[in-house]
């Protein structure tokens, strides 16, 4: 299902929209809804990448990491 969305935008950038749009054989709509596809996947992609780092900090991953035994030196 699609949806009509009303937008208010500079008039030069919607002539250069517009140019752009006739140089790609589209149209403003078309560039738009794909601009705003690719937002939101990138979102969604980064979204499922914190989860999935969370999840593995809270799993306790063991990274075989030791703290040294002492700071003090000898000399």
């Amino acid at each position: 299902m699609k949806a009509n969305v009303t937008l208010k935008i500079d008039a030069e950038l919607l002539r250069e929209a517009r140019i752009l749009a006739a140089e790609e054989n589209s149209s403003i709509s078309a560039l738009l809804a794909a601009q705003l596809a690719h937002a939101v996947q990138e979102r969604r992609g980064f979204e499922q990448a914190r989860l999935r780092a969370n999840a593995r900090l809270n799993a306790n991953y063991d990274l075989g990491w030791t703290p040294p035994l002492s700071r003090a030196r000898t000399t």
